[in-house]
């Protein structure tokens, strides 16, 4: 039975009646404190076993894009000594996490990897030089090792100037 809004079609007391009748077709809203604590401790138990895999997700993520961006800066070197016939170096930074390129006295491109990617290199070399021909120029080969927490990525870069991961 619907009230309506100017009245109550009940012959008791008006005020009770209505009230009475809210009270009973009305649900009651809101959680109780067993319903909080077991969506919390599902929260809890999805963000243990989630967290550490994004941490790791996000490493390799980073570890890879700085070695793309690593391999495309010895690309770009290769690149400006074969256009300008001249000779051009790489210089890697380890502390910084950097790679610099040049040629002669002039600055082309540096890259911040840690910075950008927030990981660390290590190297066999300090440097790397392509002749104005385009291959490399150098006794021995170079060794760059991209680390990000658990993740790392090498490349070589062969004394000739060829680059792979």
């Amino acid at each position: 039975m619907l009230v309506a809004a100017t009245g109550c079609q009940h012959t008791c007391d008006r005020t009770l009646c209505c009230a009475r009748f809210r009270r009973k077709g009305t649900v009651q809203r809101g959680t109780t404190l067993p319903e909080l604590l077991l969506v919390l401790t599902v929260m809890g138990i999805l963000g243990t076993i989630a967290i550490p895999r994004t941490v790791r997700w996000r490493d390799r993520m980073s570890v890879r894009s700085a070695g793309l961006e690593t391999v495309a800066t010895f690309a770009l070197a290769r690149r400006w000594s074969l256009s300008r016939s001249s000779r051009t170096a790489i210089t890697l930074d380890t502390v910084a996490a950097t790679l610099t390129v040049r040629s002669y006295s002039d600055t082309i491109a540096r890259r911040n990897l840690a910075s950008s990617h927030g990981v660390t290199l290590s190297a066999s070399r300090d440097s790397m030089a392509y002749s104005p021909n385009g291959l490399g120029y150098g006794a021995s080969n170079l060794t760059i090792v991209v680390r990000r927490g658990v993740a790392a990525e090498s490349i070589f870069v062969s004394r000739l100037g060829r680059v792979r991961r």
